[in-house]
């Protein structure tokens, strides 16, 4: 009962950062969750409530999607999804977490220092992205696949994509939401038909889960109408890369 009343707490801080930004419940809550829970349970656990999260949000938000993004970013991350899902069902996921949690490190020091580096963040127009940024983009958004389809965790690699060309808070938060949405879909289906181990007993600890969520989601909801979008995504960097380092060390 205890680590399930902690797992919530998680649940309760990482998700009303999602509920502010639109990413970053999933990659922040995976090393806690799955410490307390074990790790595939705790991964579908995660995958569930983040599915439910997006779904509220773009629910709520439809206006604020931006289609063209969204198709481009499942254009190149689906393909690669059945790839991650392979390596959670058959190869440690405790191995592919070391390479992850590096990654997460670097990719939380280049955003806080262009961040940091940025005072206006007020531009709403998407912007051109150069050769050079759109090949990395690609490469990001299909690493990103494998990622998430294997912890539920490659929204690192599409924020990569997403704060060059979502400038708008509310686009940016809705936009990637519809991704997480249509990704964990898929994962959860899978979950269902390929034997992952989705226990009764994940079911109901999911179910315990769904008090934190709520809690998440109003908190996000009061703070992303009255703060500032840069300082939280500073904040939310910043807990990315102590995450990074938590990952790393477990």
């Amino acid at each position: 009962m205890l680590n399930l009343i902690l797992s919530g707490l998680v649940v309760l801080v990482t998700h009303a950062l999602e509920a502010i930004t639109g990413f970053g419940c999933t990659v922040i809550a995976v090393p806690f969750v799955t410490a307390l829970l074990g790790m595939k349970q705790g991964i579908m656990i995660v995958t569930i409530l983040a599915w439910l999260l997006a779904l509220y949000i773009v629910l709520t938000n439809l206006k604020h999607v931006k289609i063209k993004h969204t198709l481009l970013i499942l254009a190149l991350m689906i393909p690669t999804l059945p790839i991650g899902m392979y390596i959670f069902r058959y190869v440690d996921p405790t191995l592919f977490k070391k390479g992850l949690s590096v990654f997460i490190i670097f990719v939380s020091i280049l955003n806080l220092y262009k961040l940091l580096k940025k005072t206006d963040l007020k531009n709403k127009e998407d912007t051109q992205l150069s050769k050079s940024d759109k090949i990395k983009s690609v490469l990001a958004l299909l690493v990103g696949g494998v990622v998430h389809g294997a912890i539920s965790s490659g929204g690192p690699l599409v924020v990569i994509y997403a704060t060059k060309v979502l400038k708008d808070k509310k686009e940016f938060r809705a936009t990637l939401c519809s991704v997480w949405l249509t990704l964990n879909t898929i994962i959860i289906v899978s979950y269902f038909f390929n034997n992952s181990g989705f226990t009764f007993e994940t079911f109901t600890n999911t179910l315990t889960q769904l008090p934190f969520l709520l809690g998440g989601i109003i908190v996000g909801e009061v703070v992303h109408n009255k703060v500032n979008a840069r300082t939280f995504s500073i904040i939310v960097f910043s807990l990315l890369f102590l995450t990074g380092i938590f990952m790393f060390a477990l």
